[in-house]
């Protein structure tokens, strides 16, 4: 099985950013490094996740950036009064963690179908699912992405640099242990604000 194959930049796929979002970033010490997306459609890992600062952050980054990405978030969220109103807003789509392969196979086929129309659609995840540490990864992004065959775009939240680093896109091969080899060394130098936190990148072990 071949391995799985970089997508080199610069990539054509730009956006309007936010000048003001770059200037708040910059005013706490970070930057956002990027170099387009290869493509209008993929999948969006944000690593590590360990604080509840990270959503500030990247929330600040996909602004700058002015990429309108989706994300998952726990259904129970959206119940709540305005703050579910304002979440959707920011591009959540609430998903009920006792039964997300049914979210899986929607992104599927909603990446499929946006692929068809040339809609933007890129969907951003933390795979660890929780800042607590944990012993791997959920698979759901990797279930996505090789079920609509997009690229995963492979997101550094870095408080070592203070940096958001967008790069490098990868087409998964399909063979997991060669896939988490090259996402672990994409994000190696990653470093959470609290690192005992950071799960290792390898898939969450079976029960």
């Amino acid at each position: 099985m071949n391995p799985p194959q970089v997508l080199p930049g610069p990539h054509s796929v730009r956006f309007q950013g936010s000048r003001l979002a770059r200037a708040a970033l910059l005013l706490f010490g970070w930057r956002v490094l990027d170099d387009g997306f290869p493509t209008r459609q993929g999948v969006a890992i944000v690593y590590p996740h360990t604080s509840n600062w990270d959503f500030v952050v990247g929330l600040l980054a996909k602004w700058a950036i002015g990429i309108p990405v989706r994300f998952w978030a726990k259904d129970t969220l959206f119940e709540v009064p305005l703050f579910g109103r304002w979440l959707r807003w920011l591009g959540g789509m609430p998903i009920e963690r006792r039964s997300p392969r049914g979210a899986v196979g929607a992104m599927v086929q909603a990446m499929r179908d946006a692929m068809a129309r040339d809609d933007l659609l890129w969907l951003a995840l933390s795979p660890e699912g929780t800042r607590r540490y944990v012993d791997g990864w959920r698979s759901g992004f990797y279930q996505v992405a090789l079920g609509a065959g997009v690229p995963v775009a492979m997101v550094a939240l870095d408080y070592g640099r203070k940096e958001v680093r967008v790069q490098p896109f990868l087409r998964l091969s399909g063979d997991s242990q060669s896939d988490y080899r090259a996402m672990a060394q994409a994000l190696a130098s990653a470093q959470g604000l609290r690192p005992p936190q950071a799960s290792p990148i390898q898939p969450l072990p079976r029960a």
